[in-house]
C-alpha cells in the first residue's frame, strides 16, 4: 500500500494487509496526532488496509483566538 505522510511530505510503500492501528504503531506515530484517510475517505483505526489502498496520514491541527 502507498502511505502518504505529511509534515514533512513523503511517500512510502508498505506491504499489506494491515489494520490502521498496526500501521501507526509500525511507523511510531501517536494515533491521537493524525487523521487516517484511505482512498480519499476518513476511516477509523480499526480499518483493514490492502495492498492496493492509498493511505494518507494528516496531522491534527487545532487553534483558536485568544
Amino acid at each position: 500500500m502507498k502511505v502518504i505522510l505529511r509534515n514533512p511530505r513523503r511517500e512510502i510503500e508498505i506491504q499489506g494487509p494491515m489494520v490502521a492501528d498496526s500501521l501507526l504503531r509500525r511507523l511510531e506515530i501517536n494515533p491521537e496526532t493524525v487523521l487516517i484517510i484511505c482512498n480519499g475517505t476518513l476511516v477509523p483505526r480499526d480499518t483493514r488496509f490492502s495492498d492496493d489502498d492509498e493511505i494518507e496520514l494528516r496531522p491534527v491541527i487545532s487553534g483558536g483566538a485568544l
